[in-house]
């Protein structure tokens, strides 16, 4: 599975004024309820933080890929988001996150979900895949770096 598969033009963007890890977290379920409207927001930031609250999901080098299973959809669902500045995420290397890219999984889907996380620490993993996504310009840059980067890497 391809991020295309999971992530919609309009779920990725650039953040506005961003202070904290929460108000990151309130964003991006704002941006994960573009699209699905059987979704709130509240309920989707329930979600990341009830699996925040089990440990950070900020995997190093300054990325965050905050998830939840959520009752009520039956596809995974991306979105990803680039912070106007760095934020403490509580990371294991210490280091505050500016890429964060947030992933919402059917509540019975494990493997998926494991395989998905796998990919994105993957592709997260790579400098080049860093240095473009933190260069790019706009949202519509955003997305286009982020699926070129991850069908390069499949």
């Amino acid at each position: 599975m391809n991020i295309a598969d999971i992530v919609a033009p309009q779920r990725v963007r650039l953040a506005d004024d961003v202070q904290s890890k929460k108000r990151a977290l309130e964003q991006l379920a704002e941006i994960l309820t573009q699209g699905t409207p059987y979704l709130t927001a509240s309920e989707i930031f329930n979600g990341l933080i009830s699996r925040e609250k089990l440990g950070s999901t900020g995997i190093g080098d300054g990325v965050a890929i905050p998830h939840a299973r959520m009752k009520g959809i039956d596809d995974c669902i991306g979105a990803f988001m680039r912070l106007p500045q760095p934020v403490n995420f509580e990371s294991n290397d210490e280091q505050p996150v500016d890429l964060v890219f947030g992933l919402l999984v059917p509540e019975k889907s494990t493997e998926e979900h494991l395989k998905l996380l796998r990919r994105l620490a993957e592709l997260f993993s790579e400098n080049q895949t860093l240095s473009e996504l933190r260069d790019a310009g706009d949202g519509e840059k955003l997305y286009k770096t982020l699926i070129a980067r991850d069908t390069s890497e499949a």
